[in-house]
């Protein structure tokens, strides 16, 4: 009687659960969604694609800005609208090893040595840690040479040479640390085991078996193809170097939709890629870095899921495990931080309480952004910035980077979404502080 009692409880809360999400899906806010996304575009605050879906099913999806901007000619972009998505190609990297590992054709502590010798600590770092960014590998985009060879086509030798010259940055396994040469090492493992190349084991294992049409491995951008152009603000949306695919190769080479990342990520979860056991060593965070997985939360509310970076893109994709709800937005061009507006359509989704901004940039002249410039420099942290103007732009360029403009968000406020750079100045004391990633960094300026 009890177990009857118990049972009959459980399968109540289950159907109470699964009517309260389904109904969440129907009454979803389309209209305040589309408001939102008007306000950002109109005020040339972000372009881009959204997609949310729940239980598999399309929910929400729309395209706004552009995907070639060429003087007075622009062109819209649209649902099939390609994008960059960076490294949200890791997850695809990471299921590809896996599928790997069921195949018994590697294990996760399988050594680098097996495959490249030459680099540092090879037979000490495994697979495991390769994927969960513990092997203390440098991360090569954060040397000042990747600057001037970003652009050009380079062949796996050409990249595991350059590996091969930077000392390990940890002992492997003791932290966890971002590193983009983890990735381009596995996607380069997957083609040795595969016999075949990436772009073709991606569409054998991954695209063709959940149906993404629109989901392949990048190479130079392609209007034909109907690709977009990426963009960072200044006087107008201008347009960003690309880098070559070659370069970022597992770690960042696929292009893709929001609907196709939606597609993937909830066939993931649904078990169509790797087994329950596999899926959940991706989701185990190990000092914030699962296998290809990172955590993202949406207050209360938990998801799994990766973001990218390349060039002028910015990506997302994420997964509510509880509320079988997928999600992904590719943007192109961004002068509203990424997070905020993707945040800020799940809470409308959700039914969660939200305001959409009034959008209302200041208009300066470039008079009013001599104040600003200068050379400045930090107790906190060892790097300089140089502040100047281009126009009535003011540009900032930090000690070997380049440089990025900067949007006046309020009087004596700056920002740079693209990066999550906040830079409020005290002009009258020569004086900014710069936040970034939650860190707090005062600057002066040199010749005060």
């Amino acid at each position: 009687m009890k177990k009857f009692v118990l049972t009959s409880l459980l399968c109540t809360l289950i159907i109470t659960a699964v009517s309260t999400s389904v109904t969440l899906a129907q009454t979803a806010n389309k209209a305040k969604i589309d408001s939102l996304l008007k306000a950002v575009s109109a005020d040339n605050q972000a372009m881009g694609s959204l997609a949310i879906a729940h239980n598999g099913s399309m929910v929400y999806q729309k395209a706004i800005g552009y995907s070639a901007v060429s003087g007075a000619n622009h062109t819209e972009a649209n649902l099939k609208t390609h994008y960059r998505i960076g490294s949200i190609s890791k997850m695809f990297t990471a299921v590809l090893i896996f599928q790997l590992v069921e195949e018994g054709k590697l294990t996760l502590d399988t050594k680098l040595d097996a495959f490249y010798p030459q680099l540092p600590n090879a037979g000490k770092i495994t697979i495991s840690q390769m994927l969960s960014h513990r092997s203390g590998l440098y991360n090569f985009v954060v040397d000042t040479a990747y600057q001037t060879y970003m652009s050009k086509p380079r062949t796996s030798e050409e990249m595991l040479t350059a590996f091969a010259a930077q000392p390990s940055v940890f002992e492997p396994g003791s932290k966890a640390e971002y590193s983009n040469t983890n990735y381009v090492l596995l996607g380069y493992i997957v083609e040795n085991l595969s016999k075949k190349t990436y772009a073709e084991v991606l569409k054998q294992k991954i695209a063709r078996k959940l149906g993404l049409l629109d989901t392949y491995y990048g190479g130079k951008t392609s209007t034909l193809k109907n690709e977009a152009f990426s963009y960072v603000p200044g006087d107008g949306w201008q347009q960003m170097p690309e880098t070559d695919m070659s370069i970022p190769g597992g770690a960042g080479a696929v292009v893709s939709t929001p609907a196709d990342l939606v597609k993937f990520i909830d066939g993931l979860f649904a078990g169509k890629l790797i087994t329950e056991a596999n899926l959940s060593l991706m989701k185990t965070l190990n000092d914030g870095f699962g296998m290809g997985l990172f955590q993202l939360s949406l207050g209360p509310k938990k998801a799994y899921g990766h973001n990218g970076d390349i060039d002028g893109f910015s990506s997302v994709v994420g997964y509510f495990p509880e509320d079988k709800v997928a999600y992904a937005y590719c943007a192109n061009g961004i002068d509203y931080p990424l997070k905020d507006l993707v945040n800020a359509a799940l809470k409308i989704y959700f039914n969660m309480p939200y305001t959409i901004p009034v959008f209302k940039t200041p208009v300066l002249t470039t008079e009013d952004l001599d104040k600003y410039v200068g050379n400045y420099s930090s107790l906190r942290v060892p790097i300089k910035v140089v502040v100047t103007k281009k126009g009535n732009v003011l540009v900032a360029q930090v000690t070997g980077q380049p440089s990025f403009n900067l949007k006046p968000v309020a009087k004596d406020k700056f920002a740079y979404a693209l990066a999550g750079i906040v830079m409020e100045f005290r002009p009258i004391f020569g004086e900014f502080t710069l936040k970034q990633g939650g860190g707090v960094f005062p600057f002066t300026r040199d010749d005060n």
